[in-house]
């Protein structure tokens, strides 16, 4: 694992002396060796890398990584920029931006440019086997990252989460920062995206809040690549 070195260490240092992360530490460490797991090793901890704690202003909570070859890097929602497919609910994420800011919709579901601005693409699980998806559930990750989401509450800073689905709506329990916004949805997969996610315009309410606040908003066309 590509150790996190930035100044996500003051949240997540303490974590790393706990037991349940030491059995985390093991067992991921055994999966790689004798499976194929998804992202690469060293893509673990990108969302933490491309987006320190004291630049975080958005939270996008995902749950597990996708489980295909060549498309989890790290960042939730995101695939490499070399697939061609966009994911289901990513394509739904961008027929929302479109209906609620006028975003075009790209040819690749690389959102490495959120993550430059701010937007934490933060995933619930880290690690996923190949083609079985939450195969690594329950394994500690989840504490590792309701850690991650209690420092961010606890940061003295206006932040939005958009918590779409209902796993990740749970994690609203952590929240009470009264400077911060939170925002739930239904997910945007296929299968619930018209329960409501289409419509929730939770990208223009997250600039207004930013903006709100005197902070720079997150451009959020992603440009065409091919």
């Amino acid at each position: 694992m590509a150790a996190i070195s930035n100044d996500w260490l003051e949240v997540v240092t303490p974590e790393f002396t706990k037991s349940y992360y030491k059995k985390l530490f093991n067992f991921v460490k055994d999966e790689y060796s004798k499976h194929i797991i998804y992202p690469p090793s060293e893509d673990i901890f990108n969302a933490f890398h491309l987006t320190p704690l004291n630049s975080v202003k958005v939270l996008i909570l995902g749950q597990d990584p996708y489980h295909n070859e060549h498309q989890a890097h790290g960042l939730s929602f995101s695939v490499l920029p070399d697939q061609k497919e966009i994911p289901p609910s990513l394509q739904n994420i961008y027929k929302e931006l479109n209906s609620d800011l006028g975003c075009y919709i790209p040819d690749n579901g690389y959102l490495i440019k959120w993550a430059k601005q701010g937007v934490l693409l933060l995933n619930t699980v880290l690690t996923v086997r190949a083609h079985s998806a939450n195969s690594h559930r329950g394994m500690g990750w989840e504490q590792f990252t309701d850690a991650v989401i209690r420092g961010l509450n606890k940061l003295d800073k206006p932040i939005v989460y958009m918590l779409w689905g209902s796993p990740a709506q749970k994690k609203a329990e952590m929240l009470d920062n009264p400077k911060q916004l939170v925002l739930k949805a239904p997910h945007p997969s296929p299968l619930s995206a018209y329960r409501g996610f289409f419509g929730c315009k939770h990208f223009s309410k997250a600039n207004e809040f930013l903006l709100k606040n005197g902070i720079e908003p997150i451009d959020w066309q992603i440009e065409n690549l091919h």
